[in-house]
C-alpha cells in the first residue's frame, strides 16, 4: 500500500491532495490530531502501514502488525456543534461497512456501537474523537480493518473474537479498500448533521445489538440488559432485569453478548 496505489483506486477525489500515507507511527489518530491542531482541513488522511500504539474505544489497545491491516484517521470538520454530532460513529459505521461490502464483497454486520462483525467475529473497529483547534473544533474518525492478518497474527486475548478480509475471501487489497472508505466517509460526512435519518436506518438495519440480551459492562461491573433499540443519537434503549430502563451512551459502557463477545 503506497500512496499512488491509493490515489491510482481513489481516482478523482477531493481529498486526494490531503492524503498522507506513513511507514509507522505510534497511532493515526494521534499524528491526525496534531494536524488538525496546525489547522489541517477537513478531508485531511493519515494512513500508516504499522501502528505502535494503535487505541481503541474505552482506552482499549487495537493491535496494528505491520502490512496486515489499513489503518487510517480522517479529519472532520462541521459547522454543527458538538452535541448534533452524536451520531457521527454510527454514520461512520455504516459508511464503512458500505465501503467493506464495495471493495471486498463482505456483508459485514454492526456491534453497538463501533465494531463491523462477519460471522461473530470482529473485523474492523472504530474510534472517534472530538478535538479543539484554533480553527474550530474538529472530529478524528479513526478505523481499523483487519485485511491480511491469519489466525495466528492476533495478540492471544482477541485470537478467538477476530478475523480478518483475507481469511474471509482470500484476498485483501488495501488501497482498494482505503479508496472505498474515503469516498464513503466523504458522502456520509456530507449527510451531517442534517441528513443522518438514511445512515443512521441503515445502521439499525445491520446492527447485531438491537434485540439482544446483553452485559452492560461499566467500570468492571457487569449487568444484564435486553436492547430494546437505539435512538437517533446512537444510544441504546434498554430494559434491565428489575424491570428499569435506561439510556446507555457510547462512553458509558461496554457492551457484550451473554456468553463472549458475540453471542
Amino acid at each position: 500500500m503506497t500512496l499512488d496505489s491509493i490515489l491510482a483506486a481513489l481516482g478523482d477525489h477531493p481529498w486526494a491532495s490531503q492524503i498522507t500515507v506513513l511507514d509507522t507511527v505510534d497511532s493515526t489518530n494521534t499524528f491526525a490530531k496534531a494536524l488538525a491542531a496546525q489547522g489541517a482541513p477537513h478531508g485531511t488522511v493519515v494512513l500508516a502501514d504499522c501502528q505502535t500504539g494503535g487505541r481503541g474505544r474505552l482506552g482499549r489497545s487495537f493491535s496494528s502488525p505491520r502490512g496486515l491491516g489499513l489503518y487510517l484517521s480522517v479529519v472532520l470538520r462541521f459547522s454543527a456543534p458538538p452535541d448534533r454530532l452524536m451520531n457521527l460513529t454510527c454514520v461512520a459505521a455504516e459508511a464503512v461497512r458500505r465501503a467493506i461490502l464495495q471493495a471486498c464483497g463482505l456483508d459485514t454486520q454492526i456491534k453497538w456501537i463501533n465494531d463491523l462483525v462477519f460471522g461473530k467475529r470482529k473485523l474492523c473497529g472504530i474510534l472517534t474523537e472530538l478535538v479543539t483547534t484554533t480553527e474550530g473544533p474538529a472530529v478524528i474518525c479513526g478505523i481499523g480493518v483487519n485485511c491480511h492478518q491469519q489466525p495466528w497474527d492476533f495478540p492471544p486475548e482477541v485470537a478467538d473474537m477476530a478475523t480478518s478480509v483475507a481469511q474471509l475471501t482470500g484476498q485483501a487489497d488495501r488501497s482498494a479498500l482505503a479508496a472505498a472508505i474515503l469516498r464513503q466517509l466523504r458522502l456520509a460526512a456530507a449527510d451531517l448533521p442534517h441528513n443522518a435519518a438514511p445512515w443512521m436506518e441503515a445502521y439499525r438495519a445491520h446492527c447485531v445489538t438491537l434485540g439482544k440480551d446483553v452485559k452492560l459492562v461499566r467500570d468492571g461491573t457487569e449487568r444484564l440488559a435486553h436492547v430494546d433499540g437505539m435512538d437517533d443519537q446512537g444510544a441504546l434503549l434498554v430494559t434491565l432485569t428489575d424491570g428499569t430502563t435506561e439510556t446507555i451512551f457510547s462512553g458509558e459502557a461496554s457492551v457484550r453478548g451473554m456468553y463472549r463477545y458475540l453471542s
